[in-house]
């Protein structure tokens, strides 16, 4: 996998505050991780357990390899959520205290 910097000064180009931009992009890294994880176990619990009722043995299951492999090829939930900070698809407000 290749790794790729980011410029903080195209972050700061899009956002007043890089600090500010940062705390968002990561909390939408974890809602985005958070939703990858409910998917990933709602696909895991629909496949049905192959081999004998056993734990000690290790027994590979390929659909469960699957969708396993599957998921670990998407891209990671901070990659997205600082291309959509940098696109303008993430929206933030301040609370009112």
């Amino acid at each position: 996998m290749e790794i790729t910097p980011i410029d903080l000064r195209e972050i700061d180009k899009k956002c007043a505050n890089i600090y500010e931009a940062i705390i968002v992009s990561s909390k939408k890294a974890r809602q985005l991780n958070d939703d990858a994880k409910i998917e990933f176990n709602a696909l895991v619990n629909t496949i049905p357990v192959a081999g004998a009722d056993d734990e000690s043995e290790d027994i590979d299951n390929p659909a469960q390899l699957k969708v396993s492999l599957e998921f670990e090829a998407r891209e990671k939930p901070h990659i997205n959520a600082l291309n959509e900070l940098l696109n303008g698809n993430i929206e933030y407000e301040y609370k009112n205290i």
